[in-house]
């Protein structure tokens, strides 16, 4: 089967130099996309650029982004009828800047613009605009594919987190999302519907239970 793993982080442009990004490494779709390879699939792994993980890839494509916007591209560009699942486990950005200013001593904002805004102008005010959820696309963009998204927390319980996770699968139309963070605690969380989820304890359990996946056909 002809599947597409997503990996690592997304970079959001703060000025020419600087940048918003998250702490993903891409090692988890980076091993993803080889252990698909290992059981016999056709894999592409879009992998952010600034990953740090360095293990061996052995995805038969490996093409590398940089925004949220990119990646988005990228799998706009990729849909067709001969992908078979989609494994959405990049962090994307939740946020990209919109506009900076600086503050007066009399509480005016001035909007800056700039190659390199520099740090000579004191405190600034930084705006966060949200980035395109890129897993509302997927199902319009892969209508026959059996896709799977990621819902990583740090804050709440385990609880919360699958709730979460059921809600992606709903709201989203895919088939299942995977669940972890530090508010799920140690293993995986494999999320198919409202009140339906399997534990995966370590990530070996993880992978065979998302080749099932890959190994089912249609949506």
């Amino acid at each position: 089967m002809n599947c597409i793993v997503t990996a690592g982080p997304t970079y959001e442009a703060l000025d020419e130099v600087r940048r918003l990004t998250n702490f993903s490494t891409g090692k988890l779709g980076t091993e993803l996309a080889n252990f698909l390879v290992a059981r016999g699939h056709d894999v592409t792994l879009l992998l952010g650029y600034y990953s740090t993980y360095r293990g061996e890839q052995f995805a038969q494509t490996v093409r590398t982004f940089s925004s949220t916007a990119q990646l988005a591209d990228m799998l706009r560009e990729a849909a067709g009828e001969t992908i078979g699942a989609v494994f959405h486990a990049a962090a994307v950005s939740d946020f990209k800047f919109g506009k900076i200013w600086k503050r007066s001593p009399t509480g005016e904002l001035t909007e800056l613009q700039a190659g390199k805004i520099s740090t000579r102008r004191g405190t600034l005010l930084a705006e966060l605009v949200p980035t395109t959820k890129i897993i509302a696309h997927l199902r319009g963009w892969y209508p026959h594919a059996r896709i799977v998204g990621w819902k990583y927390e740090v804050d709440g319980g385990r609880a919360q987190v699958l709730a979460k996770a059921e809600q992606q699968v709903a709201e989203n139309q895919i088939n299942a999302c995977v669940a972890n963070g530090r508010a799920y605690g140690p293993g995986f969380g494999f999320v198919t519907g409202a009140g339906e989820s399997k534990h995966c304890v370590d990530q070996p359990a993880l992978f065979d239970t998302l080749a099932e996946q890959a190994g089912k056909s249609g949506k």
